[in-house]
């Protein structure tokens, strides 16, 4: 379900560039993290005690404007990567984000994973490859990108910030609520896209001649992210957001099966092989729960402890005992 929302930005945002000529992703994004504001903000904002809206920015606002920032920049660096590098780089680049997720769960989270887990994340990765190479052979990397250094950076940070993001919606849904976690990206993602949006995107904005369509495929994108971001908490807390990023490796599939009807796209046997394929990696990587270690402890000793410096002491006290138990 959350490879179909994903699929839907994907076939809206085509739409939008190709056959009107508008390439405005942080006005598509700014229309989200506003529903997001109204909605799960506004709950917030109702909420008391601990809940409440003001409560939380009291005591935690500027670890939501990194996380706003990183979630608004790394929906921005992937998009604006394509005018820079080939379709084949993002498509592989972005699969960086899975093992950056990995470690800052490992480190963060303490997430702990077996050797299955691994080879999991490798059959995905290969299915990822298939597809690439189904796509070359498809014809469809027709674009060698301006400055293929520059946009390859652009993925690796978009992959890396999208990893930031998802350890920290794990972190939040699971020991706080997804209302809190929405609340926060919806209020600090509306200002920082916003900010960006009078920033880069000003004159794209003005250019655009505005119709009912050009209308629809906005309000189209704004929900199927809205779908997206509101249902992908819900899939988090009952696995972890490194299963969910590997199950949403299908998406790109689902918009090249829609592409063959909208774009006409030529259809290879290797789009199916390579669906099959991350679903197999997806359905082993689920097939065991990943374990979690406990947080370590402080290093400062228990007071329990006997310790070098408490050990005549305790001998003293050991040899009174002996000594009233005698008499």
């Amino acid at each position: 379900m959350l490879s179909l929302c994903i699929c839907g930005t994907a076939i809206t945002s085509q739409y939008l560039a190709e056959k009107y000529k508008v390439n405005t992703p942080m006005l598509q994004s700014f229309i989200n993290y506003c529903l997001l504001f109204l909605f799960y903000t506004g709950i917030l904002a109702f909420q008391s005690g601990s809940d409440n809206l003001l409560t939380i920015l009291k005591r935690k606002w500027w670890k939501y404007i990194l996380l706003g920032l990183a979630d608004v920049e790394a929906n921005y660096l992937i998009v604006k990567a394509y005018q820079y590098t080939t379709l084949t780089s993002v498509q592989l680049l972005d699969c960086f984000g899975i093992p950056v997720l990995m470690a800052l769960s490992w480190f963060i989270l303490y997430a702990r994973y077996r050797v299955i887990h691994f080879i999991a994340v490798a059959v995905c990765l290969l299915g990822v490859g298939t597809m690439v190479g189904a796509d070359i052979l498809a014809g469809r990397e027709d674009n060698s990108g301006s400055d293929v250094l520059i946009g390859d950076i652009l993925v690796l940070l978009g992959a890396s910030l999208y990893a930031v993001s998802n350890v920290c919606e794990e972190y939040v849904v699971k020991k706080l609520s997804r209302q809190e976690f929405l609340g926060m990206v919806g209020l600090f993602g509306t200002i920082i896209s916003g900010i960006q949006l009078l920033i880069v995107e000003y004159k794209d904005i003005a250019g655009i001649q505005w119709d009912w369509k050009i209308a629809l495929l906005f309000v189209a994108f704004a929900l199927c992210m809205f779908c997206l971001y509101s249902f992908m908490p819900l899939v988090i807390k009952v696995t972890s957001a490194t299963s969910v990023n590997l199950g949403i490796l299908t998406a790109d599939l689902y918009s090249l099966f829609f592409g063959l009807f909208l774009f006409g796209y030529k259809f290879s046997g290797l789009y199916i092989l390579s669906f099959t394929v991350i679903m197999v990696g997806f359905i082993l990587y689920c097939s065991t729960p990943t374990r979690t270690a406990e947080p370590p402890e402080s290093s400062v000793p228990p007071v329990t402890s006997i310790g070098i410096d408490n050990l005549g002491l305790k001998l003293e006290e050991n040899l009174r005992e002996t000594h009233s138990t005698a008499l």
